[in-house]
């Protein structure tokens, strides 16, 4: 049971990625700060989709590591284009 569950996760992740990719190359908006949070918008909704109902594995609980680190870029992504937008007069360098 354990191993269908972490192969769901593994192929939908894969999935969600890789159509991910095509969709922004599809759009010509292909960059690795959209493509990171949209990858980890798929982390999330695929963690949530493959939850089992009882007893939570060793490995899921590892994935919270996974998930802090991916919202801990999230938050240096918007940061850095919260930067770019304000006018220099705002940001002291």
């Amino acid at each position: 049971m354990p191993t269908r569950r972490r192969h769901q996760f593994v192929y939908g992740q894969l999935a969600w990625m890789v159509a991910t990719v095509l969709v922004l190359t599809v759009l010509g908006a292909l960059s690795y700060e959209l493509f990171f949070v949209l990858s980890l918008i798929g982390v999330l909704i695929v963690t949530e989709l493959t939850a089992p109902v009882n007893v939570t594995p060793a490995w899921r609980r590892r994935l919270r590591w996974l998930i802090a680190i991916g919202l801990a870029g999230f938050a240096i992504v918007v940061t850095r284009r919260i930067l770019e937008i304000l006018p220099p007069e705002v940001v002291p360098i």
